[in-house]
């Protein structure tokens, strides 16, 4: 009998270190309604279906989907500090810049915001990982370019992985997006989902 109990107990312990080591990475998305799942249920959104995606790739991580739709890069900044604390990530990916490009902010204003993510992030000893972000070119040339390029020279200054644009692969099919032109449907979810798999596979170590 005692012999059964220290199987058991030894067995039991095994699975709970499996469970604890398949799980021992944490992805926090901070983002708006390209990432919140917008107009649709929230597990039908590429966050939800992330997880599978990696782990198809071998990379089984938990997705904590921190996104919250008209969020600007200000509203992540003050929401950052709670989300870290809460979820301890290992990795961060900030999918923000799209409403204050939208709004018009100063590219200067976006830049400040997501420098003090990125410290945020590293003294919580996570790694920071942005993805570009563009605006439609009917709010000018000059400003188009100087919101777009301020993604790729913040990763090339703090050395942080650049995570191409998805909804550029998405908008050149009709079918994929909501009426608005700027939300993509359920539909386009899973291709979403594959995709940022293998974007985010080799950073994810």
């Amino acid at each position: 009998m005692r012999k059964i109990l220290t199987l058991f107990i030894a067995l039991l312990s095994s699975q709970l270190f499996i469970v604890k080591q398949a799980y021992s990475e944490t992805l926090l998305i901070l983002g708006d309604s390209l990432s919140a799942g917008y107009n649709m249920p929230i597990e039908q959104s590429w966050p939800s279906l992330l997880p599978l995606q990696l782990e198809k790739l071998g990379k089984i991580t938990k997705v904590v989907n921190g996104s919250i739709s008209g969020d600007t890069t200000g509203n992540g900044l003050d929401r950052l500090p709670t989300l870290l604390k809460q979820h301890q990530p290992n990795y961060v990916l900030i999918e923000l810049g799209a409403n204050d490009g939208l709004r018009g902010f100063p590219p200067q204003r976006i830049n400040a915001n997501l420098e003090s993510m990125f410290a945020q992030i590293n003294a919580a000893n996570a790694k920071p990982l942005l993805m570009q972000i563009q605006v439609p070119p009917n709010y000018g040339k000059r400003y188009s370019q100087a919101f777009g390029s301020l993604y790729p020279a913040l990763s090339e200054k703090h050395g942080i992985p650049l995570l191409p644009f998805f909804l550029e692969e998405v908008i050149i099919k009709p079918e994929w997006m909501m009426k608005d032109g700027l939300h993509p449907k359920p539909e386009a979810q899973p291709w979403i989902a594959t995709f940022m798999a293998k974007e985010l596979l080799p950073y994810l170590k």
